[in-house]
């Protein structure tokens, strides 16, 4: 009777948490269709072009290959991207670092200051950028009175390079601080008390701790640098533009959508070697800290 009985109640307690695991699996699914709607299927269909129009193969990827302008187009804006990048860190570095450091008033007004671009649209602030990179605008003047005559820097690379480290900031800046805001400083005032000089034990205590937030911090603002559109088409040149000016123009311009489709998956491929750089960083840096916490 006892087995009976068992027998009996085990379904109907299975049951709930047979239905709750459904439930935990099918929550997911609205979000999972979102993301293959408007990221998976756009992608998808941009590498079959790139591959198929306007014939079968992979004369897409030759032609870049053997284009010169188009090598000379992705350098650069791997070059743009890497330097706007290490800017980032270096100017977001130092400010994290005071941020977990400053008393909660304090605080919340550097949070205010790293998140006031984002209370302006992105053409505002661009648009702002080109009156004060004009010829004879503020930046000028200002390079003129220390007797560095730049001749304006708007149409330059330059000027382009600047704009876009004020417009990335906060994608450093925010990731940078979350890193170092978990850091144990005991760990730096364990150092310092075995005889370590302050820079020494910053070096090889505190700094290889912050390298998870560096790695997010710069994966995420190379990834949006080597995107940018708005930015380098009002303040750069023609002669100085990035892959996603290139990508338009030969989509918008020439009709050309294989060719757009290449140089669009060569920058996918470049991105995704980067989160995976990224990823392998962080592991290890997790490994060191763990190794760092059980000593």
């Amino acid at each position: 009777m006892a087995v009976q009985a068992l027998a009996v109640r085990s379904p109907a307690r299975r049951g709930p948490a047979g239905v709750l695991r459904r439930l935990t699996v099918l929550l997911p699914a609205p979000a999972l269709a979102l993301v293959a709607a408007v990221f998976l299927v756009p992608i998808g269909l941009l590498m079959y072009l790139s591959v198929t129009d306007p014939t079968p193969g992979l004369h897409n990827y030759t032609a870049i290959a053997s284009d010169g302008v188009s090598i000379t187009v992705l350098l650069r804006t791997l070059r743009m991207a890497a330097i706007v990048t290490l800017a980032t860190v270096l100017l977001s570095y130092p400010y994290a670092y005071v941020m977990t450091l400053a008393k909660p008033r304090m605080r919340t007004v550097m949070f205010a200051i790293v998140l006031m671009p984002f209370w302006t649209s992105l053409m505002a602030r661009t648009f702002a950028w080109v009156v004060l990179l004009q010829n004879d605008g503020p930046l000028d003047k200002l390079l003129g009175f220390f007797g560095l005559a730049s001749g304006g820097l708007l149409g330059t690379s330059t000027g382009v390079t600047i704009a876009m480290t004020q417009v990335l900031l906060p994608f450093m800046a925010l990731p940078l601080y979350a890193s170092l805001r978990g850091i144990d400083r005991r760990l730096t005032q364990a150092a310092l008390g075995l005889g370590a000089r302050p820079v020494v034990a910053f070096l090889r205590v505190y700094f290889p701790l912050s390298l998870p937030g560096i790695a997010a911090g710069a994966a995420l603002v190379f990834i949006l640098a080597l995107g940018f559109y708005v930015t380098p088409a009002l303040l750069g040149s023609p002669q100085e533009s990035m892959v996603s000016q290139l990508m338009a123009s030969r989509i918008q311009e020439l009709v050309q959508f294989g060719a757009g489709g290449a140089l669009g998956t060569i920058v996918l491929v470049v991105t995704l070697v980067l989160l995976a750089l990224v990823s392998r960083l962080a592991r290890r840096s997790s490994a060191l800290s763990n190794g760092m916490g059980n000593k």
